[in-house]
């Protein structure tokens, strides 16, 4: 079969290495393969998906890694969409209103929140602000301690005070920039976002809030794999090498990628004209990259702190939990821990999407470790369970020993974008301007949740395609050499 060729000029189709079969790297190669291109991806596990990965054990379904993502970015729509994912979505019923009702906050903190257009305070100091720094400015001590703070730790693995509200919170950031108060430049950017916007026809509203799939959160990435052919997606090849190189008569340069199947650690490579890099950093610096024949060294790249989780599934039957909360989990704030809880916060698995167990069971989803104490993420199986057991019987009432148990340790769950994570964002813009088609996306760049991932992979397919379109233009009408 001959290759696939462009439009403009007959060029052949352009080929693309995607490094890291996450959801960041799925949705890029994607992407590119949608816009006509050879894709090529390459993962180190024996399974894609990354930290999207979902359990159906015995009438069971559990996710071990992300348990939900929201549709707040416009490329998370449009994937779902292209890969008829509509009709999967298990959405989580929301309202808002229910935090100023809620009984866990003062009236002051009540009041506050309302009134945070006319009460909120200037940043006086020219240093990166902490989450905890900006949140208490605009909303109270209170707020901080109970709600931001078991938020960032259910989501994030880290607290307030570690992290740069910058780069953890970059629209909201960016709304106190504009507008001083988070509140009214939320309505404002709501208010001016509707203005004028009209959904195409057939297009329908898109409905708000958090959500799964039926299945788990891995429904998406395993629809994202059946799109690539046997030899378009490869488990179990590491990237062991990485060279770029480019002749005096070609527009573009070429890159070889050597990897390794774990199984033999037979060497291969195969050239491309463009790579899109989704690993871990501290993956990247262990991999060796030449630039026209020279070294290309990676001691630029500072090193990334990680959050180290551990996941606990437990079932309990339903007549053995005497105070089963109303609501879909429950975060803990740090400050319980004088209480003698230890977990960082439980799902309410099977109240947030009904089949997730038997319609006698309660599943739960629990989070152990963080920041708050790392060494406790890497306890035992036994020692989780009296821990999970402990906190659950407090909270809910839970009665003896649970109906199941199992757990999965993530020692790099979340990177941390900490006060002097711009280091890491002025490496990662290093490499993509000195190291010619080769661009970076994941969740160390421009967030951690899903939706964000998902996104990042997308700008970087969009770059890549960009950037080919435009060498592309240059070989087709004879232009010279890629300037050096």
């Amino acid at each position: 079969m001959a290759s696939p060729t462009t439009d403009d000029n007959q060029i052949p189709a352009r080929r693309v290495a995607v490094v890291g079969a996450g959801v960041s790297g799925l949705a890029a190669a994607y992407k590119l393969k949608v816009h006509g291109m050879n894709v090529t991806v390459f993962e180190t596990d024996g399974r894609a998906g990354g930290k999207l990965r979902s359990i159906s054990q015995d009438g069971l379904i559990w996710d071990e890694g992300a348990n939900t993502m929201t549709e707040s970015e416009a490329d998370v729509s449009s994937l779902l969409d292209n890969l008829g994912l509509r009709d999967q979505q298990q959405f989580i019923p929301s309202n808002p209103i229910a935090l100023i009702r809620s009984s866990f906050l003062s009236p002051q903190s009540k009041f506050q929140i309302l009134w945070e257009p006319f009460l909120w305070k200037k940043n006086s100091s020219e240093t990166q602000e902490s989450v905890g720094g900006f949140f208490q400015r605009h909303f109270g001590k209170e707020v901080v301690e109970y709600l931001i703070d078991p938020v960032v730790a259910g989501t994030s693995g880290s607290d307030p005070e570690s992290l740069s509200m910058r780069h953890a919170f970059p629209e909201l950031w960016d709304l106190e920039r504009r507008y001083g108060s988070v509140i009214s430049g939320a309505i404002q950017s709501m208010l001016s976002s509707k203005g004028g916007k009209k959904s195409p026809p057939g297009n329908r509203k898109r409905r708000r809030g958090s959500f799964s799939f039926f299945g788990g959160m891995q429904t998406l990435t395993n629809a994202l794999c059946k799109e690539f052919g046997q030899h378009e997606l490869n488990l179990q090849s590491k990237v062991l090498e990485m060279s770029y190189s480019c002749s005096d008569n070609s527009a573009i340069g070429n890159w070889s990628i050597f990897c390794a199947p774990v199984q033999n650690k037979q060497l291969n490579q195969q050239p491309f004209d463009a790579v899109i890099m989704t690993a871990p950093l501290g993956n990247v610096k262990e991999m060796k990259i030449t630039k026209r024949g020279s070294p290309f060294l990676l001691n630029f790249i500072p090193e990334v702190s990680y959050m180290p989780v551990s996941v606990i599934i437990s079932t309990f039957k339903k007549e053995n939990v005497k105070r089963p909360l109303e609501g879909f989990g429950v975060l803990v704030p740090a400050k319980e821990q004088e209480n003698g809880l230890k977990t960082l916060g439980t799902l309410f698995s099977s109240m947030m999407f009904p089949d997730r167990c038997h319609k006698d069971l309660y599943l739960y989803t629990t989070f152990v470790g963080g920041s708050r104490n790392k060494e406790l993420a890497k306890a035992s199986r036994e020692e989780l369970k009296e821990i999970v057991t402990c906190d659950l019987r407090q909270l809910l009432g839970a009665e003896g020993e649970p109906h199941m148990l199992t757990h999965y340790y993530w020692s790099k769950a979340f990177p941390l974008y900490g006060r002097d994570y711009d280091s890491v964002v002025e490496a990662i813009e290093k490499m993509e301007k000195e190291l010619p088609g080769y661009f970076y996306a994941g969740n160390h760049k421009g967030g951690i949740s899903v939706g964000k991932a998902i996104s990042s992979g997308c700008k970087a397919a969009e770059s890549v395609i960009s950037y080919l379109d435009s060498h592309s233009k240059v070989e087709g009408g004879g232009g010279g050499g890629e300037e050096i």
